[in-house]
């Protein structure tokens, strides 16, 4: 990869209103994240499942300590599944208790499916967001009610 198409690269993810970007060639990969992506939005864990190479490490919040609803927010931009194939029955429904480490979703970014695992026992209290819609990072997919 040449400087010149990682310096465009940089150029157009900061004129733009994405918050990360990842391009792929020859083997190489470059991912570029906006710092204020990384500030602002809670990250969740996202694991590749259609691309060569390990997922990122991204942190995860703690688990909300009161049993008050608490939003599951996109960890990046792209089209959200909520079951594995048209006709499938989805991952999760609302009322569903769900363990660490179970998928939630699959949001698909750049012809890249990214499994959606939630990080702490909880219960789906409800589905924000509809199969096929696209999401932004950040934007609440479902609401969650913790665990006691």
């Amino acid at each position: 990869m040449k400087q010149e198409q990682i310096k465009t690269l940089i150029d157009a993810l900061a004129g733009s209103d994405l918050s990360e970007l990842e391009f792929s060639e020859n083997g190489s990969t470059l991912r570029l994240v906006k710092q204020s992506a990384l500030n602002g939005v809670p990250r969740r864990s996202v694991q590749k499942t259609a691309a060569a190479g390990p997922a990122p490490d991204i942190e995860d919040p703690p688990a909300p300590a009161s049993s008050a609803p608490a939003d599951y927010p996109a960890p990046l931009y792209g089209v959200v599944h909520l079951q594995s194939s048209p006709g499938e029955p989805p991952f999760v429904q609302a009322g569903q208790s769900v363990k660490a480490g179970q998928t939630l979703c699959v949001i698909e970014a750049m012809k890249v499916f990214n499994e959606v695992h939630i990080d702490h026992d909880a219960t789906i209290a409800e589905v924000l967001v509809r199969s096929g819609e696209e999401v932004e990072s950040g934007r609440p997919l479902f609401r969650l009610m913790a665990q006691g």
